[in-house]
């Protein structure tokens, strides 16, 4: 009997303890800190809710957009952000005391010294040179006509074909292949038609949603595990692995074919605007230079227009306003456009979509609700004081979550939650400047990216094209949610069904 008592006695001093605990939260969504292990047993069995990006932004919401944490003896502590004032601190006016770090690019190092790792001198001499060579017309004329080609011969025939079968098809899965053929054009100048009818098997892209989603864990599960676990590829760390020898293997493989080109034709190369093609002909460029930029540019251009594209499609088909007044700006240009047949489609270019305001703000409206990456890091180089009277030292790791900031309303307004384009748009009808560390979809300060002309280009092109000539509506009983992932990728797809549209009335 006395030892039913004790343990009476201890589950209650238990059941106190753990109510004091509750108690000292500011939200009481967030993360039970425990002694020993802080936060971080909190942080793992959330993993397991539907959306743990939603979880995040209701604890931001209600610890006034800022939650510090740690792991206890793990070692790790880390601070959660989503004001636009620390974003400013952080990004731009201390720009040098907040770099990605050692950690950052351990947990990334599938990207190698690639852009998105590199800080420094490594970070300013790829930026340079990257943004030299996009910034050239020569480029930017050859990804408007790789946009509108690929659309022309790839998606809208592909999305005919589902509309004329009647057949279901996952929009998510299609935007992320067409987006993958497009990126492969930009950066290898080859095309390897992973929208085709059949919708062949693409290792890389697999291999890429894998260390995807992998890379997540590695930002809550302490170092010194998840390391353990990749060496000897057991846990989800095998998949890791195993994608890293993929990637490694397709990039080898389109580096060799150039290279060969180069030996084989080198006027034809020289000519070539492609990226691979440009740093090869610069002389200098290493084999782990090459690798490591093809394989950053990769996953920039393949996973966050596909993505953009994706959640904007989704969001068009719960509101038909706004895909109707898109359709009715974008009527004068189709006017111009001679379709012969029924069959014949309408496909447009970028100079003619280039004053579609309310499809740019509808664009811009979607990556605030959704942006491709829904969170960035940084690490503390040295003791700050952020502009919220938060105490960083040294090493502390920051995550800052571009998801929950489109989601408060002390950034955006009550209607915060709402997708309205018109957000986007001047009394005078213009668009509205928005500073970038308050939309911060393409990153702000020196690190903006240098792709998001390349983006909107893109997406305004296949957009367009879509809405014209075709009805997107959603299958109603799927279920649409985030994927766990460093990418917004929708975990279900997305299943519609494609309608044509009749464009015969529109002529030239």
């Amino acid at each position: 009997m006395d030892w039913f008592v004790g343990v009476l006695s201890l589950l209650c001093c238990f059941l106190l303890y753990y109510r004091h605990l509750q108690s000292k939260k500011t939200c009481k969504e967030e993360p039970t800190e425990w002694p020993l292990v802080g936060h971080l047993f909190g942080m793992i069995a959330d993993l397991r809710r539907p959306n743990y990006h939603d979880w995040a932004t209701v604890i931001l919401a209600g610890t006034r957009h800022n939650f510090a944490g740690h792991t206890g003896l793990a070692g790790v502590r880390f601070f959660v952000t989503c004001d636009p004032s620390n974003v400013r601190h952080i990004f731009t006016s201390s720009f040098l005391n907040y770099p990605k770090g050692e950690e950052f690019a351990e947990i990334f190092d599938v990207l190698g010294h690639g852009i998105f790792n590199a800080d420094g001198e490594s970070w300013q001499r790829q930026r340079a040179k990257s943004q030299l060579l996009m910034a050239a017309p020569r480029f930017r004329s050859f990804s408007a006509r790789c946009s509108r080609d690929k659309v022309e011969k790839s998606l809208l025939p592909f999305l005919a074909h589902a509309a004329d079968a009647g057949a279901r098809c996952d929009l998510h899965d299609v935007f992320l292949r067409l987006t993958f053929d497009m990126t492969c054009k930009l950066v290898f100048g080859v095309d390897p038609s992973c929208l085709q009818i059949g919708l062949p098997d693409v290792p890389f892209a697999r291999a890429m949603d894998n260390v995807l989603e992998t890379v997540i864990l590695r930002h809550i599960i302490p170092p010194a595990c998840w390391r353990l676990m990749y060496r000897y590829e057991v846990g989800p760390e095998k998949k890791m692995a195993v994608a890293r020898r993929t990637i490694d293997r397709f990039a080898v493989d389109m580096i060799a074919k150039r290279r060969s080109d180069l030996n084989l034709h080198v006027d034809d190369i020289r000519e070539s605007p492609d990226m691979l093609s440009s740093f090869i002909c610069d002389g200098d460029a290493s084999y782990e230079f090459l690798r490591d930029t093809a394989v950053n540019l990769l996953l920039a251009g393949r996973d966050t227009t596909g993505t953009a594209l994706s959640w904007f499609f989704y969001l068009l088909c719960k509101h038909a306003r706004v895909e109707l007044r898109i359709r009715d700006e974008l009527a004068p240009i189709a006017a111009t456009k001679m379709v012969a047949a029924a069959n014949d489609m309408a496909v447009f270019n970028v100079t003619e979509l280039s004053n579609m305001v309310y499809l740019h703000a509808a664009l811009c409206e979607c990556l605030r609700l959704y942006p491709p990456v829904p969170f960035q890091h940084k690490v503390a180089a040295h003791s700050d004081v952020l502009p919220s009277g938060h105490q960083m030292k040294t090493g502390d790791k920051i995550l800052v979550y571009s998801y929950s900031m489109g989601r408060m309303d002390g950034v955006w307004g009550k209607d915060c939650m709402e997708f309205r384009p018109e957000r986007w748009i001047a009394d005078d009808g213009k668009l509205r400047y928005e500073p970038s560390y308050k939309f911060i979809a393409f990153n702000t300060g020196p690190r903006t990216c240098l792709g998001k002309e390349v983006a909107f280009t893109q997406m305004k092109v296949v957009v367009a094209a879509m809405l014209w000539n075709f009805t997107v509506e959603a299958v109603p009983e799927h279920v649409v949610e985030p994927k766990l992932s460093i990418i917004l990728h929708m975990k279900n797809g997305f299943a519609v069904t494609m309608k044509r549209r009749n464009v015969t009335d529109v002529q030239g």
